[in-house]
């Protein structure tokens, strides 16, 4: 039986920071208290009074995501390599079913895909459509352990649905008592400024940022809330962007409506000023809804500080720049995506933490615990408890700067190229085994799981 113990570990949970060590036997938190004895048959850490923290879960990543531009530069291997380096343990993936796919034969499949991913992973599984089955369907998926589901109101001429098609939908979710997470933005106004802009000789990556203004996030924001309140369904933003949709976020919350709120390190740290200048040094910056102001930034870490939005995920989606290419002369061609699955924890440590915008315990519940809870993993993943998978990190300060050079990605692109990260895991601990540590991935690590989870 694979044995772990953690001597001298400065436990930091969402609730607590304390002083214990720390016992993991067969993939399991077995035992939590000071001075545990040393035994013959334990691997043993000694955390020299660092940081240990919950391992990461990422609720939104897009690995090896069909385009076309070709295949995301990541795949599930390559991907969640990258998000152990970072400290992030568990993934959730989409489902995106192609048209007249049902819903179970699509997350049959993209399991088949995943069936290389290094950390534990799940998905959401999106709805591209209303039809007469669909309702049967979700009941199946909710069954197999899935417990969202996710719906775009932009990309109308491929995966978007229209008002009425998402009204049902929403419907159906609610009855099931499972959550709807959105991208939320109006695809028809984002549309017509695409080709107005194209038309009139704009196709400059900068105007990428202008063909989706704030206002085509925030008014769709608003208008799902008010779905929901109408079906009571249970709703997740995904990749909050704006700080006015924070600010409708927190109205709806207030009216003990069940929603929910995700950002990105991207709309926390970055600024559409990234979109101006020459192709090769903007297009990495081409990813939806695109970066905003500094206003937006400040706005969104006080929505973070506040718990209005709940959880930082990535969108991680990166493309090589031969991929971002194709839209050299039309920014509507630039495939929309960009990493950054394995810099999420030390952006939020050094930026958020490091700065006072947030606690160490709101880092905690921000990276993992809270995502964890939401989406049904809860005690299994986002904690440090007797029972809980032994998922952990052992953090370090460091002073290093983000460089393609480095990174583990799969990608020859990096939007933080050049950013000064000051901690980042020593080592990462998955189910009880070290995977990484000192910057070296350990040999034969063993595939992570589909989690099966609850609603």
């Amino acid at each position: 039986m694979n044995k772990l113990l953690i001597k001298n570990a400065r436990i930091v949970t969402s609730e607590r920071i304390y002083f214990s060590d720390i016992l993991a036997e067969a993939g399991k938190i077995t035992y939590i208290s000071e001075n545990i004895e040393k035994k013959t048959d334990y691997d043993i850490l000694d955390a020299e009074k660092k940081y240990v923290f919950p391992g990461g879960i990422d609720p939104h990543v897009h690995m090896h995501l069909p385009t076309f531009a070709g295949y995301s530069a990541d795949d599930f291997y390559s991907g969640s390599k990258a998000a152990l380096s970072g400290g992030t343990t568990t993934l959730i993936d989409f489902v995106t079913p192609q048209k007249n796919e049902s819903l179970p034969d699509a997350l049959a499949k993209r399991k088949k895909e995943a069936g290389k991913c290094l950390t534990d992973y799940s998905f959401h599984v999106s709805p591209v459509d209303f039809y007469q089955s669909l309702k049967p369907e979700i009941k199946e998926c909710i069954n197999t352990g899935i417990t969202s589901f996710k719906v775009y109101t932009a990309y109308l001429d491929s995966i978007g649905l229209t008002d009425d098609k998402l009204f049902k939908v929403m419907q159906i979710i609610a009855e099931n008592g499972a959550l709807l997470t959105v991208h939320a933005e109006n695809g028809t106004e984002i549309k017509k400024l695409r080709n107005k802009y194209f038309k009139e000789g704009k196709t400059e990556p900068e105007f990428h940022p202008l063909s989706r203004p704030a206002e085509t996030e925030y008014k769709a924001v608003e208008k799902i809330i008010n779905f929901a309140e109408e079906t009571n369904c249970k709703v997740y933003f995904v990749h909050v962007s704006t700080g006015k949709s924070a600010e409708i976020i927190k109205s709806a919350q207030k009216k003990a409506l069940p929603v929910f709120a995700e950002t990105c390190p991207q709309y926390l740290l970055l600024e559409d000023s990234k979109l101006k200048g020459k192709f090769k040094d903007t297009a990495k910056y081409v990813f939806s809804p695109p970066l905003r102001k500094k206003t937006d930034n400040e706005n969104l870490w006080n929505a973070l500080s506040d718990s209005v939005i709940q959880t930082v995920g990535t969108d991680h989606c990166p493309f090589n720049y031969s991929q971002k290419l194709l839209g050299e002369n039309d920014f509507r061609q630039i495939p929309n995506g960009a990493g950054g699955v394995e810099h999420r924890l030390s952006l939020l440590y050094t930026y958020g933490v490091l700065e006072s915008k947030i606690s160490l315990n709101d880092f905690v519940k921000i990276s993992s615990t809270n995502s964890s809870k939401i989406f049904g993993l809860y005690p299994q993943k986002g904690e440090i408890a007797v029972g809980s998978d032994a998922d952990l990190i052992i953090w370090q300060n460091t002073d290093e700067i983000i460089s393609i050079k480095t990174h583990n990605q799969s990608c020859d692109l990096n939007i933080y190229e050049n950013i000064e990260i000051k901690g980042k895991p020593q080592t990462v601990i998955k189910n009880g085994k070290i995977i990484f540590s000192d910057g070296i991935f350990s040999d034969n690590i063993s595939n992570g799981e589909f989690l099966k989870r609850k609603l």
